[in-house]
């Protein structure tokens, strides 16, 4: 298996292997342009479809925007991210319709082995993180890998969210806590 391949199986990988850096690379380049593009929502829109692996209609990301590869990140349509979003999406990143992410939300489906010696070697671990539809992030929070959120949850602003939680709540915190169910 290439690195790349066990990267998108969900294994350990090294991260310095040239095939990723090189996506790395891209995916930066791509960033990059967007972040110094002029403001034009439906210009915009096209150089995210370039970047990711998928999105659907209505994204607009307030630059500057960071990301590893791209091409593990899934949005679904009317996705809004404000400024200085990060998503290290070596797991896949898959966020529903209808999500709106506060400034400096950053997302990570990527960890490190425990053992200093695999650490010092570059590896990595995927691990997916998933945002149901309608969810609120707000500014400054941290989403860490392997979280799963449901459908219609609120982050409160700078939370770190070390767990997943069902839908129809309101969490917050550090480490993020249920604060109350939302009825509807």
């Amino acid at each position: 298996m290439t690195e790349k391949e066990k990267m998108a199986a969900g294994t350990a990988f090294c991260t310095g292997d040239a095939q990723l850096l090189a996506d790395k690379a891209r995916a930066r380049e791509r960033a990059e342009a967007y972040n110094r593009s002029p403001e034009n929502d439906e210009e915009r829109e096209k150089m995210l479809s370039g970047l990711f692996a998928e999105c659907g209609a209505g994204i607009r990301i307030k630059p500057p925007f960071h990301c590893d590869y791209g091409y593990r990140i899934f949005l679904g349509k009317n996705f809004f991210a404000n400024f200085d979003c990060v998503i290290l999406d070596a797991g896949k990143v898959t966020i529903g319709d209808n999500c709106m992410l506060g400034p400096g939300t950053h997302i990570y489906a990527i960890t490190h082995p425990e053992d200093p010696s695999e650490r010092a070697k570059g590896a990595g671990i995927p691990k997916d993180v998933t945002i149901g539809n309608n969810v609120w992030i707000g500014g400054h929070a941290t989403i860490l890998p392997g979280v799963t959120l449901g459908d219609n949850v609120i982050v409160g602003a700078g939370s770190v969210v070390t767990k997943s939680f069902p839908a129809n709540c309101v969490i917050a915190g550090n480490p993020a806590r249920i604060i109350r169910k939302i009825d509807k």
